[in-house]
């Protein structure tokens, strides 16, 4: 018997929090948070110690699993799934063209750097038109604003954390969170910090949130917040508080943005918000007034119907205050590993370069809106989406309308799914194929991993051998490219690299991995040792010989909008014609439908992560259940008390569920958990299913948000009633 303590880290969320790996005979017996990491410090969320649930779950798929007539499955070989997928893909593309085959990818595939590249290649050789991921419900607003404001969709500028003295946070909860778009593991520490400072931590929420509870709150009315935030600029530009200087060296379009703001005077837009003008027009000085201050938003910011707005306008609060791209302000993204600055000047992340077939709608990063996929798959003609795969993607309970998605997928001519479990959307598919696991694959860190207040790098190597017969979904693309006799290295920006690189591959003289991709992108990053030619730099061999990670700075550099900016002109534009035609259209909204007086938010929870965690017992623990929250005031108008059972209807579909009353939401506000709704391959979340709340959304192309093609999460009109109990 081997018992072994293995040095990793957790890929479920941003933080990245370092953890510990008890191993028995190359089994996880447990795993807890990792003292010596210099950033989370033996600081884990529930999630990242009851992965071990999910690693050993009894429910996981470890074999290729193949659909019969009757929806069952029967357990293949690899060869024959991999086999009879290849064939029926190349006869697709045969027929349709690859623009027929479609791609949807998950949250989880954004902390796998290989689950993002080969995929994409593959994608990109066979020429798929229809590329779909879960940032259509979370952060694609967030992208489009920074190709507005900076030419790059891949930057996401983040608070200085431990410096500033005013943290404005619209739309985020990070107390349960943790953070997203910042990497911040000890999250709670460093709001805690600045007040210790003597600073103001200001939580701008529809719900009173375990952070506005721990911090300061004011409540706003769900999506309200380009009104809000329009009016904050109002104030300081009216009361002579903007730093003229620094946003004529920062950016263009100043004056622009200041006429814009003229008529959202607090008084305008307190019917909106429902935020008393003078308590805003104090949080406006005091913002503008504060040594240092950096504006932050998050998912509850990117979900209304003008999230990129929103977005746009929280980094132009920060700018024209003079807090951009300074110390204890808003910082300015660059990754230790610099895929994404790679990307960019491949012109590989792209906006509004393409539209989709259903709606017209711009892509964001090459992909489309997921809300369409169902469309996209039912209406016919040319490019019609014939085949999908899915990575670790649960989309028939994430997007708007999922029970449409459900019925669509049985309309295609092939989906192949990879994930742990059998669940909403892959029951319907083809064949489910079993991915490998955080703990089962070499990682380092890209992506978000950049937006961190202190430099850091760690590398992971594999904690366990994948169990059963699971394989990393890069190896299976690679396999199935091969036995359709296509290189993926035949295509792409570097054509005469790519092409030495087909070459090469179909001989078998190399063997090109993304691992091998990763780590000289390590290496010739901007703390890379070039290869030997940067004395102490960064390089695999150091890594793994401080597997607790490396702090490379204490303090994330200021002055980088020079080299991080791509327009032209290196300025940050503030004057983009689709943020002025937006503003048209914020007052052209049509009046509230007396038919719907309350509106829908979501909120997450400490112990979910969207619908991929309610098969852990350790999660959940205590007969957790999904329940939607609402004021006693509206509960009692309703004749509804705790613990009855409520129906909520909106204009687009109706869903039954448990009610908890309560005062964190304000009168008109219900608030509802995503990611339930479970009626899937896992039999402790089947147990407590909860209803999906995406049920009442709608996938319409004309309901999505028009810059971004985001679904619309908050702001929903809904009413509710109680649900008649059986006599």
């Amino acid at each position: 018997m081997t018992v072994e303590q293995r040095v990793t880290y957790c890929r479920i969320c941003e933080p990245l929090c370092g953890l510990i790996a008890t191993v028995e005979n190359e089994r996880l017996i447990s795993l807890r948070p990792d003292p010596e990491n210099p950033l989370s410090k033996g600081r884990c969320c529930p999630k990242g110690v009851a992965f071990t649930d999910v690693q050993n779950d009894p429910d996981r798929v470890l074999n290729p699993l193949r659909r019969r007539p009757d929806g069952g499955f029967d357990v293949v070989g690899w060869d024959d799934a991999l086999d009879d997928i290849a064939a029926r893909l190349a006869a697709i593309i045969g027929t349709h063209g690859g623009e027929s085959v479609g791609q949807y990818f998950g949250n989880p595939a954004a902390f796998s750097y290989a689950t993002g590249l080969w995929p994409g290649l593959f994608m990109a050789r066979i020429g798929s038109k229809h590329l779909y991921s879960a940032g259509s419900q979370d952060i694609n607003s967030r992208f489009v604003a920074s190709k507005l404001l900076y030419g790059a969709v891949s930057q996401l500028p983040f608070p200085d954390l431990p410096r500033t003295d005013f943290l404005f946070m619209l739309g985020a909860n990070p107390l349960v969170s943790h953070g997203s778009a910042v990497r911040a593991p000890r999250m709670k520490d460093d709001l805690s910090g600045i007040v210790r400072r003597g600073g103001r931590v200001v939580v701008v929420d529809p719900r009173r949130t375990e952070t506005a509870r721990a911090f300061e709150h004011l409540a706003v009315r769900p999506d309200s917040d380009a009104w809000l935030l329009l009016s904050m600029l109002q104030v300081i530009f009216d009361q002579g508080l903007d730093d003229a200087t620094a946003t004529e060296q920062q950016a263009r379009g100043g004056a622009t943005l200041r006429e814009l703001c003229l008529p959202f005077t607090p008084e305008s837009t307190e019917a909106h918000t429902g935020v008393p003008a003078a308590e805003l027009r104090a949080l406006a000085r005091d913002f503008a007034n504060a040594p240092t201050a950096t504006a932050y938003g998050r998912t509850g910011a990117c979900l209304g119907r003008h999230g990129t707005l929103v977005s746009f306008l929280l980094d132009a609060l920060t700018l024209v205050t003079g807090n951009f791209d300074r110390p204890g302000g808003t910082l300015l993204s660059r990754g230790v590993i610099p895929l994404e600055e790679f990307a960019e000047r491949a012109d590989r992340l792209t906006y509004d370069t393409a539209r989709s077939r259903i709606g017209g709608l711009p892509d964001v990063n090459g992909t489309f809106p997921a809300a369409v996929m169902a469309e996209e798959i039912t209406t016919p003609g040319a490019g019609r989406m014939r085949a999908l795969f899915v990575l670790a993607g649960n989309p028939v309970l994430s997007v708007p309308n999922g029970d449409a998605l459900a019925e669509a997928i049985g309309e295609l001519d092939l989906c192949v799914s990879f994930d742990f479990y059998v669940n909403e959307t892959n029951k319907h598919a083809d064949y489910v194929l079993p991915a490998t696991t955080m703990l089962e694959r070499h990682d380092l860190p890209i992506g978000f991993a950049a937006c961190s207040p202190t430099v850091f790098v760690q590398g992971t190597e594999p904690v366990v051998a994948p169990y059963g017969e699971a394989r990393p979904e890069w190896e299976v693309y690679r396999d199935i490219a091969r036995r359709m006799g296509l290189s993926l290295f035949a295509t792409g920006p570097l054509e005469r690299v790519n092409g030495v690189l087909a070459w090469l591959d179909r001989r078998g003289l190399i063997r090109v991995t993304p691992r091998g991709m990763i780590e000289m992108l390590l290496r010739v990053g901007p703390h890379g040792d070039r290869f030997g030619l940067r004395r102490g730099g960064l390089n695999p061999k150091r890594l793994r010989e401080n597997p607790h990670g490396i702090v490379v700075s204490e303090h994330a550099p200021a002055g980088l909008l020079g080299e991080v900016v791509r327009h032209s002109d290196k300025k940050v534009w503030l004057d983009p014609p689709q943020i002025l035609d937006e503003v048209e259209r914020l007052g052209a909204r049509e009046p509230a439908d007396p038919a719907f007086p309350l509106r829908l938010i979501g909120l997450r929870e400490l112990r979910s992560q969207n619908s991929w965690m309610h098969n852990s017992p350790t999660l959940m623990r205590g007969n957790r259940r999904h329940r939607a929250r609402i004021n006693v005031v509206d509960a009692r108008q309703a004749g509804l008390y705790d613990g009855d059972q409520v129906r909520i209807t909106s204009p687009s579909g109706s869903i039954e569920t448990e009610v908890l009353v309560t005062d964190e939401v304000q009168p008109g506000t219900i608030a509802v958990p995503h990611g339930w709704g479970h009626r899937g391959g896992w039999q402790l979340a089947n147990s407590a299913p909860g209803a999906s709340v995406n049920v009442l959304t709608s996938n319409s192309p004309g309901d999505l948000e028009v810059l971004a093609g985001m679904s619309v999460l908050n702001g929903v009109p809904v009413r509710i009633e109680p649900v008649a109990v059986p006599q």
